[in-house]
């Protein structure tokens, strides 16, 4: 704060734009928080909604919602093959595609010199994360259904195929997240471990990882989600939405080869049921469990990453 002897010596003017330029910071503050509430109010009175229109089913039948299997009648139907369906492909996405995502982050960011090439597989990357993901249904049906080589390896309209068009989907978001964690190591950092005379592969091991994990598993598991969450890539792909005769063991790895479900499609075919305990109690109840599963992914982020972060500062 300016002394009163420089503060006679400024002219009046120079106070007056500070006072009008912490009003006007002010008023977008005040306006940042109001669509934060906005944003928060609408999806509290979502959230509220869709529990209130579950509440028959998951305080009358819960269980047995998580254990059944899909039939015709709503009192008897489950999501047991929908719920190991959705678990089957984040299995398979996070074999793919995180692999494949950090290793590529990885060289992008330590290995790959800088230049046009890499500039431009930078901007491809960041372009293919903005693609709808029914473009990537469109892939996944003319690659890992249809084509030549991989229909034949995958099976067809499969868990495997549909997981690796997921894999597809996410593997832009898992490098950009990978690399902004990477680049967020300090250069000190990366110089300290060179100063004392560790190779490059040995620089990446013991300083660049460990400082930048917290940040990729958040964004690889955050991904996950999202792929945990997408139904169009499936519909193309030929996700079941009919009935399914048996409801596998979880450890029958055989069914990734197998026709199979996922929680995203059983809730699109629900809510075009007429019946109210589809429409309604089932496909709301359904959306709970699905949101219940995209939280347990967070949970394991945050966790994961305060963890790491405890373990790196000390």
């Amino acid at each position: 704060m300016a002394s009163p002897s420089v503060r006679k010596r400024l002219p009046a003017t120079t106070f007056n734009l500070t006072r009008r330029m912490d009003v006007k910071g002010r008023v977008f503050e005040v306006a940042l928080l109001m669509a934060v509430a906005v944003t928060l109010g609408a999806v509290a009175a979502l959230i509220s909604q869709v529990f209130f229109d579950a509440w028959p089913v998951l305080s009358g039948r819960f269980g047995q919602f998580l254990t059944s299997g899909l039939g015709s009648r709503p009192e008897i139907s489950g999501i047991a093959q929908g719920l190991r369906g959705t678990l089957y492909l984040c299995f398979i996405v996070a074999v793919v595609a995180f692999p494949l995502g950090i290793g590529s982050a990885i060289y992008l960011e330590q290995y790959a010199k800088p230049g046009r090439l890499t500039r431009f597989v930078d901007l491809n990357i960041r372009n293919l994360a903005g693609v709808p993901s029914v473009v990537y249904g469109i892939l996944g049906l003319t690659v890992f259904v249809k084509g030549p080589f991989v229909g034949a390896i995958t099976g067809g309209r499969t868990p495997l195929a549909a997981g690796l068009t997921l894999s597809a989907l996410v593997l832009p978001l898992v490098i950009i997240a990978s690399v902004e964690a990477i680049r967020s190591v300090p250069q000190e950092l990366i110089e300290a471990g060179y100063g004392v005379g560790a190779t490059q592969s040995e620089v990446i091991r013991h300083h660049v990882l460990p400082y930048a994990i917290p940040g990729i598993l958040t964004g690889t598991l955050l991904s996950m989600a999202r792929a945990a969450g997408e139904a169009a890539p499936l519909i193309l792909v030929g996700t079941t939405t009919g009935f399914l005769t048996n409801i596998p063991a979880w450890w029958d790895v055989g069914q990734v080869r197998e026709r199979f479900t996922a929680m995203p499609i059983i809730i699109t075919s629900w809510v075009r049921q007429p019946e109210t305990g589809f429409k309604v109690e089932g496909a709301a109840a359904a959306i709970i469990v699905l949101m219940l599963v995209v939280v347990m992914l967070n949970s394991v982020a945050i966790v994961l990453r305060s963890r790491f972060e405890k373990r790196r500062q000390g």
